[in-house]
């Protein structure tokens, strides 16, 4: 009798080395790794992914973050003290008999913090959506504005 085995080549893993002299090399090292394993099965609504810009003009600060799909009723902005959220929901899916082969669109409630450079006026703040663009125009207060001081000769 004759027995057919089938012949399975074993994969290695590849070797690396790690430095980890300091505790803070260990857990850095952790959190790189644990990055890497939860990045396919993470959401993408993770705290502070959003893209955004912040700049400042003479009067203003300006936030500007992408906020695709959204609509002004889906979002809440919050400002206490110079801490600024920005809270959103981006719709489920359909209950359906869906097989996902790949989930990249974002889902769910998501929130972006960040803290303020400069003291704004509160009740002057302007926010505007246009193209999934969330635009808020924040007025600084006038301590925070730049003044130009003259210099005189002696």
């Amino acid at each position: 009798m004759l027995d057919i085995v089938r012949n399975v080549p074993v994969q290695t893993m590849p070797l690396r080395s790690w430095n980890l002299s300091t505790v803070n090399d260990f857990f850095s090292e952790f959190d790189r790794l644990w990055n890497e394993v939860t990045a396919s099965v993470s959401s993408p609504l993770r705290t502070g992914t959003y893209p955004y810009d912040l700049y400042e003009t003479e009067d203003s600060l300006v936030l500007e973050m992408a906020v695709p799909g959204l609509r002004k009723d889906d979002l809440e902005v919050r400002l206490e003290g110079n801490q600024l959220s920005i809270r959103g929901t981006y719709p489920e899916a359909s209950n359906g008999e869906r097989r996902y082969w790949v989930r990249g669109l974002p889902r769910g409630h998501f929130v972006q913090s960040l803290s303020l450079p400069a003291s704004v006026e509160v009740d002057k703040i302007q926010a505007t959506i246009t193209d999934g663009l969330l635009r808020l125009t924040l007025p600084k207060v006038e301590q925070a504005r730049v003044k130009r001081i003259a210099i005189s000769s002696a």
